[in-house]
């Protein structure tokens, strides 16, 4: 057993150095931020986005992709994130500000936001996928496809980001019952959108997502509170 454990440890370590090639590479350039966002595709609930220095050679175990990682296992490195990291913060953009100007530009609303609120000021942002319009920093964009299983940095901020939404969406759970966000998190799931014709949308519903569904009929949030 414990020369399985050393064998798996040491297949984990090898991972997680082949997720610190950007690092490498542009860590000469400076200091290096990562950056990624979670909730572009629900039908409710905000979009969040991550911000994460790490210190260089960080050694955080398991550190993964959000989406390739259990609850529990996010949860943890959630906390881990905030003890060792740099700095961290996230940006929050809120559903109806989705339905205004639309879920690419609420992203990178959501981006910026999460990079004016760090406590040191990065050189360099390794970006899931997208390149950032509009920064208030002189900072060198890296946009990296599947970045947060390619780059530590990125990866972490997908953790921060996802942990948050989810606490968000958990709490929004109380206030509206009745559509199971504790679940799907805000999803488009069978049930949720069995919800949303049933009762028609709440507050945190994006407009600009579920215009078929609710075309199909459903009470409003009003009928929901009055019977």
């Amino acid at each position: 057993m414990a020369a399985d454990k050393k064998e798996k440890l040491e297949k984990e370590l090898q991972r997680l150095e082949g997720m610190r090639q950007y690092e490498r590479e542009y860590g000469i350039l400076g200091t290096i931020c990562g950056i990624d966002e979670a909730g572009r595709g629900p039908l409710a609930g905000p979009v969040v986005a991550g911000a994460v220095i790490l210190p260089k050679d960080c050694q955080i175990l398991y550190l993964n992709d959000s989406k390739k990682l259990s609850e529990k296992k996010r949860e943890a490195l959630f906390l881990e994130i905030q003890e060792k990291a740099v700095s961290w913060a996230v940006g929050i953009v809120p559903p109806e500000t989705i339905d205004e100007i639309n879920i690419l530009q609420a992203t990178y609303e959501a981006m910026r936001q999460a990079i004016e609120k760090l406590t040191v000021l990065p050189d360099v942002l390794l970006n899931d996928a997208v390149t950032i319009p509009g920064l208030a920093i002189p900072a060198r964009q890296v946009p990296i496809v599947k970045g947060d299983a390619k780059s530590v940095s990125i990866a972490a901020a997908s953790i921060m980001a996802k942990v948050t939404r989810d606490h968000m969406m958990l709490e929004y759970d109380k206030l509206y019952p009745e559509y199971g966000f504790a679940r799907h998190k805000g999803y488009g799931t069978a049930a949720h959108i069995a919800a949303i014709r049933q009762y028609g949308p709440c507050p945190i519903h994006r407009r600009s997502f579920i215009g078929k569904i609710v075309q199909s009929g459903g009470k409003s949030r009003r009928q929901i509170k009055e019977r």
